[in-house]
């Protein structure tokens, strides 16, 4: 199987470069290497360094490739454009500058969205207008990771305005496939309420790029029954390891090999600081659990 499993600071807790609570990014890459993986996401910009020398001396020495990298951004608020763009600018740089090619692109947590997750009837919409600047932002930042030599991929992904099914489904239709990609995440699809297997299955030809993830089925429920928002169930461990998940690993391999699937898969285990996680513990489970089944 050429298929190669990597992992990303975000199972480190690491979301935003500036948290007081992330670990360094020394120690996330030593971690990383010490459980087993051989590739990694570079993180928010400016987690890791930004200055190439400094960074590649690092992946070096842990024996470590990056994979890629993601903006998570608010491409819903025009006001906020200018972040986007800056955001997007460094990280095309730096993924260039290791030889990465995934530039995933994701809708950030927006404050309308976020205490909907998992509740597609009752989220806010966008109206047209807002829609069509919604898209065109979301295509402006493909076309410049395409003039940098990257693969432009959207990553649906819960709290944000590109997160259930019906608006994937009419961005992929509404955008020119050779300038926008898909990075599915399987346990972001099991959030929204849609099958991540049956959802691959109609668009194994755009996607290029996998996140690994599940979600816990009982808090989950519980959460939805409770109208919980997004990050008190990122709180109550809505994203568990994945051997523990709903998520079936079994059939997303089998689809993956099936349609020749080469290149890496990611384990993204969005994790809580504060609920105390043991993010090498579960590096090493995750790790050990896609290769029981058959993963390499």
């Amino acid at each position: 199987m050429a298929i190669k499993i990597g992992n990303a600071p975000c199972s480190w807790g690491v979301e935003f470069a500036q948290d007081p609570r992330n670990p360094t990014w020394q120690s996330v890459l030593k971690d990383c290497a010490d459980a087993g993986y051989k590739g990694i996401e570079l993180g928010p910009i400016g987690f890791m360094p930004e200055d190439p020398a400094i960074l590649k001396a690092e992946l070096d020495k842990t024996g470590l490739e990056l994979i890629g990298g993601v903006i998570f951004r608010p491409f819903h608020d025009a006001n906020k454009w200018d972040e986007v763009v800056d955001a997007s600018k460094r990280t095309c740089e730096a993924l260039v500058a290791h030889g990465a090619k995934h530039l995933v692109l994701i809708d950030s947590i927006a404050e309308a969205r976020a205490p909907t997750a998992g509740r597609p009837l009752e989220a806010v919409q966008m109206s047209d207008t807002e829609w069509e600047g919604f898209k065109s932002r979301i295509e402006e930042i493909a076309k410049m990771g395409l003039d940098h030599g990257l693969i432009p991929e959207l990553h649906p992904h819960a709290g944000g305005f590109m997160d259930f099914e019906p608006e994937v489904e009419r961005i992929l239709a509404e955008v020119d496939a050779d300038l926008l990609k898909l990075c599915i995440d399987t346990g972001h699809c099991t959030y929204a309420g849609f099958d991540p297997v049956a959802f691959m299955k109609r668009h194994m030809d755009r996607i290029t790029y996998v996140h690994f993830k599940s979600t816990d089925a009982k808090v989950k429920a519980y959460a939805i029954a409770n109208r919980t928002g997004f990050y008190d169930a990122c709180g109550q461990g809505i994203f568990c390891n994945l051997s523990e998940g709903e998520v079936d690993f079994p059939a997303v391999r089998d689809l993956l090999i099936e349609a020749g699937f080469e290149g890496w898969c990611t384990i993204e285990q969005d994790c809580d600081p504060n609920l105390d996680p043991d993010p090498v513990g579960d590096a090493r489970k995750n790790r050990e659990y896609l290769e029981s089944i058959g993963f390499q």
